[in-house]
């Protein structure tokens, strides 16, 4: 008996897609998704991008070299998801420097814009400054930086 494995999310191009559902425990009273739970749902599509292109961050991080932190996120929630819809999460790398990277990403709800956000994370050395992040992974985000403006 094979077991299913867990989803990853694919390219299109440059842009990473990461689809997500809807479930009851990302709403809150008023029936709408929690606005920090797309956080959650960004979280999980930069993982798996970063992964996708050959980013081991739990090697690194268990190696001791450190970890990206988010240092800074501007977001603007524009409509608001309900149970059970089905988003997709698109994610683009803007820019790579020597310790950090711009991320947009815009969640959607098939053509519709529900969140729009720009995350830098930093990559942090376990005593929490910021270090050099390893060559290999600004190797690995030039084939999917986003150089056209949109």
């Amino acid at each position: 008996m094979s077991h299913p494995q867990p989803y990853h999310g694919h390219f299109d191009g440059q842009k990473h897609l990461f689809a997500v559902r809807v479930y009851f425990e990302d709403t809150d009273f008023s029936g709408v998704v929690y606005h920090a739970r797309y956080l959650h749902f960004m979280e999980r599509a930069r993982s798996d991008m970063l992964a996708r292109v050959g980013i081991d961050q739990r090697v690194v991080q268990e190696a001791g070299q450190g970890a990206y932190a988010v240092t800074e996120l501007n977001i603007k929630y524009r409509r608001p998801a309900k149970f059970d819809d089905a988003l997709v999460v698109i994610s683009t790398v803007e820019a790579v420097r020597a310790a950090s990277c711009d991320i947009h990403q815009t969640v959607m709800r098939g053509s519709e814009i529900l969140t729009d956000a720009k995350v830098t994370a930093a990559f942090v050395a376990p005593n929490g400054k910021p270090r050099r992040q390893p060559a290999h992974w600004v190797a690995a985000f030039q084939p999917i930086i986003n150089r056209t403006t949109e």
